[in-house]
Formats: structure tokens, sequence, C-alpha cells
């Protein structure tokens, strides 16, 4: 019973993982600038790997017949996701404050720049 209801959970959380993947993708094609742009990717990589991979975790632990393999199967894709989860907000980060710095990208629908006010901006 148990193991029925770690398959349901893990497909709804891949399913789940689905969405975030398509709303990232349209959020690429869709904003207009390069920041916004990289919102919508980290955001599909947060929601779009993350979560399946907690998903696949849970259904790895509810798959019975994979025997004692499934628990290798279930920690693998935690510590993955767990991992992906500080390197995408950290990767993303380090590139956007990058192109900030040298300017790389217009801030055209910016209308408040902290940065530039406080005088770490990138001139």
């Amino acid at each position: 019973m148990i193991s029925l209801l770690l398959v349901i959970l893990g497909l709804t959380l891949i399913a789940i993982g689905v969405f975030f993947d398509f709303v990232g993708a349209l959020g690429l094609l869709r904003l207009p600038n390069f920041y916004t742009r990289l919102h919508a990717a980290t955001a599909g990589a947060i929601g779009g790997a993350v979560v399946p991979m907690l998903g696949a975790s849970l259904l790895a632990l509810g798959a019975e017949y994979l025997g004692p393999q499934r628990f290798f199967l279930a920690g693998a894709a935690f510590a993955s996701s767990i991992l992906l989860m500080i390197l995408a907000q950290a990767g993303s980060h380090a590139l956007a404050r990058a192109t900030y710095i040298s300017q790389g990208a217009p801030l055209e629908p910016i209308e408040y720049d902290a940065l530039r006010e406080r005088g770490r901006g990138g001139s």
C-alpha cells in the first residue's frame, strides 16, 4: 500500500516538473530581456529538474521489484536534486552579475536599479 502511494506521489512530482519545464521554455521565448529570460531558465531548471528528480527518488522507493538497488537510486536522485538546487541558483546569479558588470545586455525594462544607486554598478 505504501509503495503505491510512493509511486503515485512520484509520478505527480514528475508531472509537475513537466509543467515547470513548459513554463520555463515559454518564458525563454516570450520574456523581453536577458535577465528575465535568465530567471525563467532558472525557474525551469529548478522546477523542471529538481522536482522530477525528487519524484524519481520516490518512484524508486516505491518500486519494490528493484530490490535493494532502489535505495541507491533514491539516494542518488535525492542527492543530485539537492546539488542541482544549490548550483543552478548560484550559476544564474554569477551569470547575471557578470553580465551586469560588463554591461553585456541592455537594461531596458528595468525602472529601478538598486546596484547602480548604491554605487556598485557596472560602470
